[in-house]
């Protein structure tokens, strides 16, 4: 079902596939499931081409050859995408927790997160950091956009998701990371459109600990070009992250480096 419906939903049967089998177990595969997971993600993204139902698309103009300079500034860039999926998702878990706490009645708490948004929507008179966003993404590739962008979508997105909002977390973490990658290219000398493409899938490979999945990702909606990049910036953004997840429910087969396993071992104690 995982596979299908990310694989159909953004045109990228390869990286739903993919991303079924990582997301479920950190570090792990189970490899008898690559058959289904191929196989409904390639008929689903058929079904959603046979209705005709168009995708978004993004373009990266400029990919520079590959050498050891750039991956450093990749590797560096990536290190900004894991700390970003990073504090995204704890502060997710965080203000959901003061949701839960401080009101007891569930109904009221999506009520009093919605006037809270519509407050801060009001304060800054734009509604350019709600919803989908995909405008703002597909300027991210191609034009210099205000460097706080991802932190505003990124507080709304946290009070939305925290406030019981649901299902609608995964293109605003693609909004936060080219955004993000995108004010990056003020001071990392690596094309914009690069940057950007490469915190739109780091960021959400930190976020759900999918850095196969989502360097495959990159390179169907961006071109094979790319893929090194972006596959160094999810590798680095997923270990950087550590095991936080905005899937709370996420199992870890095998930890990310022994202090990981250390940290999990303390706070399953803890529990």
């Amino acid at each position: 079902a995982v596979a299908g419906g990310f694989g159909s939903v953004f045109g990228t049967p390869l990286a739903g596939a993919v991303f079924a089998l990582e997301f479920f177990l950190i570090g792990r595969i189970r490899y008898n499931a690559l058959y289904p997971a191929f196989m409904t993600a390639i008929f689903a993204d058929i079904v959603t081409k046979l209705w005709q139902t168009p995708h978004t698309h993004y373009q990266i103009d400029l990919v520079p050859n590959v050498s050891i300079l750039n991956i450093t500034y990749a590797i560096f860039a990536g290190l900004f995408f894991g700390l970003c999926a990073s504090i995204f998702s704890k502060l997710m878990h965080k203000v959901s927790h003061i949701f839960k706490s401080e009101i007891s009645y569930p109904p009221l708490r999506p009520f009093v997160g919605g006037i809270i948004v519509a407050c801060i929507v009001l304060a800054i008179g734009t509604t350019k950091y709600i919803g989908l966003g995909i405008p703002t993404i597909i300027q991210a590739f191609d034009e210099q956009l205000p460097s706080y962008d991802f932190a505003l979508k990124m507080m709304l997105t946290i009070i939305t998701l925290s406030a019981g909002f649901k299902g609608g977390e995964v293109t605003p973490l693609f909004f936060i990371g080219a955004t993000l990658g995108n004010a990056l290219s003020l001071f990392i000398p690596l094309p914009t459109g690069l940057l950007a493409g490469m915190g739109f899938v780091a960021v959400f490979a930190g976020a759900t600990n999918t850095p196969i999945a989502c360097t495959i990702m990159a390179i169907e909606l961006f071109g094979v070009e790319c893929g090194v990049y972006a596959g160094v910036a999810c590798i680095v953004s997923y270990f950087i992250s550590g095991h936080n997840s905005i899937y709370g429910q996420q199992i870890i087969g095998e930890a990310k480096h022994r202090r990981f396993s250390a940290q999990e071992g303390k706070r399953l104690n803890d529990l």
